[in-house]
């Protein structure tokens, strides 16, 4: 009876001890649960404030800007717009337009006054 009361008793102790470590490790990975959710939680916050950064950036009269000030860059013209046929060779651009000269002073206009 001795026997079996005492393997019994070690029995109950080995259950403990491993209720005892299963609990730990059960507190340990809700930890690193509850971490990792922050960490999700502050990437996600990081990732929306860059989207909106990238859409003020993206503005079409900021990227214009940036064109004509950093790189140089000009609106397309039939002017400066060269075409070039499939085999390669290209065609004469448009000529401009004359510049108009303002009208004299005094002189009358063709319009008729209203």
């Amino acid at each position: 009876m001795a026997r079996i009361n005492l393997l019994l008793l070690l029995a109950v102790i080995a259950t403990a001890l491993y209720l005892v470590h299963t609990q730990y490790q059960s507190r340990q990975l809700y930890t690193e649960f509850d971490r990792a959710q922050q960490e999700a939680r502050k990437l996600e916050t990081e990732h929306d404030r860059l989207q909106v950064e990238k859409r003020a950036q993206a503005t079409p009269l900021r990227v214009e800007k940036l064109a004509k000030e950093q790189l140089q860059m000009r609106t397309a013209s039939p002017a400066i717009t060269q075409y070039v046929r499939p085999d390669g060779s290209v065609i004469p651009a448009v000529a401009p337009l004359p510049p108009t000269t303002p009208a004299k002073p005094g002189v009358a206009s063709a319009r008729p006054a209203r």
